[in-house]
């Protein structure tokens, strides 16, 4: 099993940034790749980046060279700069494990997940 635990979340006006943190425990060796996700409630959780455990990463087109992801494989963290946020980046951040073949932006193929950081941007 694995488990996540976020932290970094907060509130910060429009064009401002954040770090997100998440702590990965458990059977790391068994996760494929990591992501961060957005939800607002009452709707789907948005994929925001993924990042693979060997190498590789990706990012929705809405926040591409704004944010970036990356993992420490030495501290078990994945973490996801923010920058020039925007009020339509507010909402709860999740971060996920797939220990799949990994699904990218897409929640259905992450298998553990935090419990959320919450993100309020003011204009």
């Amino acid at each position: 099993q694995v488990q996540l635990a976020e932290s970094g979340g907060g509130s910060v006006e429009a064009g401002g940034s954040l770090r997100l943190s998440c702590n990965v425990s458990g059977n790391i060796r068994s996760v494929r790749c990591l992501g961060w996700f957005r939800q607002i409630a009452g709707n789907e959780r948005e994929g925001v980046a993924f990042v693979y455990t060997d190498s590789g990463r990706n990012y929705n087109d809405r926040v591409r060279d704004r944010f970036t992801i990356s993992f420490d494989n030495t501290k078990n963290t994945v973490s996801l700069q923010m920058n020039s946020l925007k009020p339509e980046d507010a909402g709860m951040y999740l971060c996920a494990a797939d220990t799949g073949r990994c699904s990218g932006l897409h929640a259905w193929g992450y298998n553990a997940w935090g419990q959320g950081t919450q993100v309020t941007i003011s204009s």
